[in-house]
């Protein structure tokens, strides 16, 4: 399941987690961001007992977007302990986004 998440608690669900987790940028008006969804939704149930997935609406939430310098979307940061491991720009296919979670496992 993937959870959505805002500025305010951002750091509670993120950066103070322990677990791997996947964040995903995004905006309602983007079509990319639109496809990818469903993927993430999919690979949530799939590793749902190894990594926490959460999602940011970018337009909502512009403090840790501009923390984050998210210029494009979407983009996928998976985070371990706190401090990014991989950082995906773009639609990409959901083999590349699993592969990209898995082997900071």
């Amino acid at each position: 399941m993937v959870k959505e998440i805002r500025d305010k608690n951002f750091q509670d669900e993120v950066l103070k987690s322990n677990d791997i987790t996947v964040v995903d940028f995004w905006a309602p008006w983007c079509g990319p961001c639109k496809m990818l969804g469903p993927i993430i939704d999919e690979i949530s149930q799939e590793l749902k007992s190894k990594a926490k997935f959460v999602k940011i609406n970018v337009d909502e939430n512009p403090i840790v977007s501009d923390q984050y310098r998210i210029a494009s979307i979407p983009t996928v940061l998976v985070f371990k302990g706190g401090k990014i491991v991989e950082n995906l720009v773009g639609f990409r296919p959901k083999q590349a986004i699993k592969m990209a979670i898995e082997r900071n496992f």
